[in-house]
């Protein structure tokens, strides 16, 4: 998979990340990790491995997504936590629905059949379900999992779409925009484990706001 970057988000996953690149370990494609340059920890931590970090040019989980997509030179990249909570068995299954089924987008999902999560809330369920809910009323998508980040693409879709947002309400700026612009979306099968360390970055209440304005304006600006 030489034509595959993994764009890591690994904002303060000094604990984490080791492990994470040691589970992928000599597996031919790139690795970018994205980091604001004031994480030193995390950057010390990674200073052994094969990967290559890439700094942030302001703050937040979509603009580290924004300016990993921005700097893949391959053909394909994948969104991958940090967290432990992807597995890496994973990526066959995605990047063989991109070339063979030939999607220009996969989005995993925790909520099809033989799926689930280890990680997910009562909370995060809920709002997960209403969010994915709201994409198929309002934008006619078809994927189960509209809030979970574990995405591969074909890079030049990706930076065709015109991606602004910095926080996490690029979970969902993502695949609306690629609806809109007609791109083909697939799902995956996923399971999503638990973390290794550390507490969600998510705030269920605080993005859950953030990510209902901006499924609004993204409505009414089409």
């Amino acid at each position: 998979m030489s034509d595959l970057t993994l764009i890591i988000p690994a904002k303060n996953e000094k604990e984490s990340l080791p492990k994470v690149l040691d589970e992928l370990g000599n597996l031919n494609f790139k690795k970018n990790i994205i980091l604001e340059a004031s994480d030193e920890l995390t950057i010390e931590a990674i200073k052994n491995y094969d990967c290559e970090i890439i700094y942030q040019d302001s703050k937040g989980y979509g603009d580290a997504l924004k300016k990993g997509i921005e700097t893949v030179k391959t053909e394909f990249f994948c969104i991958f936590n940090a967290d432990g909570s992807f597995d890496p068995k994973e990526l066959d299954v995605m990047i063989n629905k991109l070339k063979n089924d030939k999607c220009d987008f996969v989005f995993a999902s925790r909520y099809e059949k033989n799926c689930g999560s280890d990680d997910d809330t009562l909370i995060t369920f809920i709002g997960n379900y209403i969010f994915t809910l709201l994409g198929k009323i309002f934008f006619k998508l078809g994927i189960t999992d509209i809030l979970y980040t574990f995405v591969m693409a074909k890079t030049s879709c990706a930076k065709n779409l015109g991606l602004t947002s910095k926080d996490f309400s690029f979970c969902v700026e993502l695949p609306i925009k690629a609806k809109r612009a007609n791109y083909k979306i697939c799902t995956s099968k996923s399971f999503e484990r638990s973390r290794i360390a550390g507490e969600k970055k998510v705030n269920a209440f605080k993005d859950g706001l953030k990510i209902l304005f901006s499924m609004i304006k993204l409505f009414f600006r089409h």
